[in-house]
């Protein structure tokens, strides 16, 4: 799956107010960038490399898997194939929105 792809399906799911109330960035190394601006009126995603209060860094396989229900997100991040930086609190909202 390409970025695009990604960012579209995020955008989608994310819609007009995610709830999440913050920003937030999927950094899939070599594959790109995916910046949600959950604190807009209303939500954005976007491909651009912003600073954001929670960076999940991890591999576009391992996110596919995990969107996909292959992966689960506690089990990534026990693992070391999903690193969180920044406000902890945002991931986890992130789990709703993503479901």
């Amino acid at each position: 799956m390409s970025l695009e792809q990604v960012t579209e399906g995020l955008r989608e799911r994310v819609g007009d107010d995610s709830g999440l109330g913050a920003t937030l960035k999927f950094d899939f190394g070599d594959d790109g960038i995916v910046f949600i601006d959950g604190a807009s009126s209303p939500n954005t995603v976007s491909n651009d490399d912003n600073e954001a209060e929670c960076t999940i860094t991890m591999s576009m396989e391992d996110f596919m898997s995990m969107v996909n229900g292959d992966l689960d997100a506690t089990t990534a991040f026990m693992m070391g194939k999903l690193k969180v930086s920044g406000n902890m609190g945002i991931a986890m909202k992130l789990q709703s929105v993503l479901n």
